[in-house]
């Protein structure tokens, strides 16, 4: 079973910066994508970055510029640097484990963390 240990959520004002991390254990493989995804209120969660294990990023359009996924290939642990943060980027950031990361959210994944609170103001 998959397990991922989330941290870094918080309060910041508009302007500021975060960063998230996400600690993964119980793989049942070395080969496997994490992420990051984000559901604000009364929106549908969506992507935020995935590190895919062929070693390619993949951003949500949006984000790119201000966020940054990078990860620690020995710790099992994949990083989210976001930057010059804005009101509408407060949402509850998920971390995600699997084969096969996509687009799509959700806890269908091997590892679906619990998620984070993030609350920028302005």
């Amino acid at each position: 079973e998959v397990q991922l240990v989330e941290s870094g959520g918080g309060s910041v004002q508009a302007g500021g910066s975060l960063r998230l991390s996400c600690t993964a254990s119980g793989f049942t493989d070395d080969d496997s994508d994490m992420g990051w995804y984000r559901q604000a209120p009364g929106n549908e969660c969506e992507l935020v970055a995935i590190m895919k294990n062929e070693g390619f990023i993949i951003y949500a359009d949006s984000l790119k510029g201000r966020f940054k996924i990078s990860q620690e290939s020995a710790k099992n642990t994949v990083y989210l640097q976001m930057n010059s943060l804005k009101p509408e980027d407060t949402a509850v950031y998920y971390c995600a484990a699997d084969s096969d990361l996509d687009k799509h959210c959700g806890p269908g994944y091997e590892g679906w963390g619990q998620g984070l609170q993030v609350t920028v103001s302005s």
